[in-house]
């Protein structure tokens, strides 16, 4: 039964916010009926409608299944702006600018790994590093953290951490266009030159995985898996550099507000109009930080390829190790809808393309682009694929993950880090961490049931499913 809550049904997983005042548009939330309930006490629902005042915005305000409060838009959100008369604005992408996630396949199956995969645990914990604040085995002067925010996974491949293929199967190659080093601020800079190939901690990971399940064998076999495979999945962002530039940026924006405010129901929605001196400004340095993201993952992807292929005595040809996809969860990014160029934020989404966009890899044409969601520590995680519905519908969009429905205060009176070890280790999962503290906060009861969110998305139309991974070895930091 769902309780009074200002959403309108209009079919089992999708729920209208009504335009009303100051709203130029309808809101939309993906979601199942059971998840309503959640969602309207988070009030994340008057998020989305807070989203919908802002000037210039096209189609309707977003949600995911996954959404929950955020600062801002709702984490889960979704909005398309104009390019020339639309604004982009801080809130509707977040601190950790491309927060995102990336699969690697193998060659190898459980077997292959069983005595093997706590040695294999230790040596990713031991050579990657992790926690709150974590610096990394690279040290960079200014100068040079500037060519990563211009020049992306391009810069980590070009120093010798991967290989060209890597960039193909990354979204955007690695690298958006538009950034601009020069406009990082000094502080953003110096949190940025010894973060790369580091893990950070909160919801981050990386994971042994093996693929349990196969729903579109087609599609799985151009991503080239299949059931039993062994995967690894790398869970990260732009670490301290990347929350460094969304601060600078709202306290730019902040400082300007009555220059551009129209209509402003939260202040945490500043924003600029996208073709000003502010907004080309914040673009700048969001596109670098996103860049950073992709080296970052791309550093610690050649790391793991070194640990795995040390631990078990086989070199690349045997073990696979090759990279699946790389996608984006909190970005924005200009791209063409309808022959419109948008300005689409995605807060804790993932783009999700049909085969016939330019932006997919050729060699994934036939299928579509892959979307990789992440699980909560010691649940699933999916591999999906884009559809015609999300190109219609959500601007190519779908969810990220499971969504917290528990604050990390609240995680720790519920369970003591040691329980979640002891958890894991009774399901066999091999996990190491720098803290017993994050262990609690991320404990999966914290977080939404993720096969709950990846059901809603493909019976809604706006992702499919093609894969199921489940945990082997997990390290967080």
């Amino acid at each position: 039964m769902v309780e009074a809550c200002p959403l309108k049904k209009i079919d089992d997983y999708r729920w209208l916010v009504p335009k009303t005042g100051g709203m130029l548009t309808d809101g939309m939330v993906y979601a199942s009926e059971k998840m309503v309930n959640a969602i309207c006490r988070d009030k994340a629902n008057g998020q989305v409608a807070n989203v919908a005042h802002l000037p210039g915005i096209y189609g309707k305000s977003l949600a995911m299944p996954d959404i929950h409060w955020g600062y801002g838009f709702p984490i889960g959100g979704v909005a398309a702006f104009d390019a020339s008369t639309g604004i982009i604005s801080p809130g509707g992408i977040g601190f950790d600018i491309n927060c995102g996630v990336r699969l690697l396949r193998t060659n190898l199956r459980k077997q292959d790994i069983a005595g093997k995969l706590p040695s294999i645990i230790a040596g990713l914990f031991s050579n990657i590093p992790s926690g709150v604040g974590s610096t990394g085995r690279i040290n960079l002067t200014k100068d040079e953290v500037r060519k990563v925010l211009e020049k992306g996974a391009g810069w980590a491949v070009r120093s010798g951490y991967g290989s060209e293929e890597d960039l193909s199967h990354t979204e955007e190659n690695g690298c958006m266009e538009g950034a601009d080093g020069s406009e990082a601020s000094g502080r953003a800079l110096e949190r940025g030159r010894q973060q790369l190939g580091t893990l950070g901690a909160g919801n981050h990971f990386l994971e042994i995985q093996e693929v349990a399940e196969i729903y579109d064998r087609g599609t799985a076999g151009v991503f080239g898996l299949a059931e039993g495979l062994v995967t690894v999945m790398i869970h990260t962002g732009s670490r301290g550099l990347g929350y460094q530039v969304c601060d600078d940026s709202i306290r730019m924006l902040t400082g300007v507000i009555d220059k551009y405010r129209e209509k402003l129901p939260d202040r945490q929605l500043v924003y600029a109009p996208v073709d000003s001196p502010e907004g080309r400004k914040y673009f700048s340095t969001m596109a670098g930080a996103a860049n950073y993201a992709w080296a970052n993952r791309q550093i610690i992807t050649h790391w793991v390829r070194e640990v795995i292929m040390k631990t078990l005595g086989k070199g690349p040809g045997e073990l696979g190790l090759e990279l699946v996809y790389d996608v984006a969860h909190n970005i924005g990014k200009f791209e063409e809808h309808g022959g419109r160029k948008l300005m689409v934020h995605r807060k804790g989404a993932t783009r999700a393309f049909t085969k016939d966009r330019s932006e997919v890899p050729s060699d994934y044409r036939s299928a579509g682009q892959p979307v990789l969601i992440p699980g909560t520590m010691g649940t699933a995680s999916y591999v999906l694929a884009g559809t015609e519905t999300a190109m219609k519908e959500t601007w190519g969009s779908t969810c990220h993950g499971a969504g917290r429905v528990m604050s990390r205060t609240q995680a720790l009176r519920t369970k003591r880090g040691e329980q979640v070890m002891a958890d894991l280790k009774n399901r066999g999962i091999v996990a190491q961490s720098k803290s017993w503290k994050t262990l609690a906060e991320e404990m999966p009861e914290a977080y939404k049931d993720v096969n709950a969110v990846v059901e809603v998305c493909h019976r809604a139309g706006i992702s499919r499913k093609v894969a199921k991974l489940v945990p082997l070895g997990v390290i967080k930091g």
